[in-house]
């Protein structure tokens, strides 16, 4: 596997925990984190429209896996199975 691939897991596991703490001391609350992954959908679509339909999905991935994470409420964060939800539900329909 790339090592840039473990990099982002790693990543993507430290800023969904980020959140979650945010969310426990009252820094944040849901509506505000979903706000943000909503602007960051946002500036995905925006940055994506002159690329592939796999690379728009690359790009779109980790805003889907931090939305996952986020609405996971308890538990240790698993990357498979939180990156298994996003590809599910990605092919289940529309993705916010």
């Amino acid at each position: 596997m790339n090592t840039a691939n473990l990099q982002l897991e790693g990543l993507l596991l430290a800023v969904a925990a980020l959140f979650a703490e945010l969310k426990q001391k009252g820094a944040l609350d849901a509506n505000e984190i979903e706000a943000a992954l909503d602007r960051a959908a946002q500036g995905a679509s925006d940055c994506t429209t002159e690329l592939s339909e796999a690379n728009a999905e690359a790009v779109r991935f980790p805003i889907r896996f931090l939305r996952e994470a986020f609405r996971q409420t308890e538990g240790r964060l698993d990357y498979r199975s939180l990156a298994s939800a996003v590809g599910r539900a990605r092919d289940a329909g529309p993705a916010r």
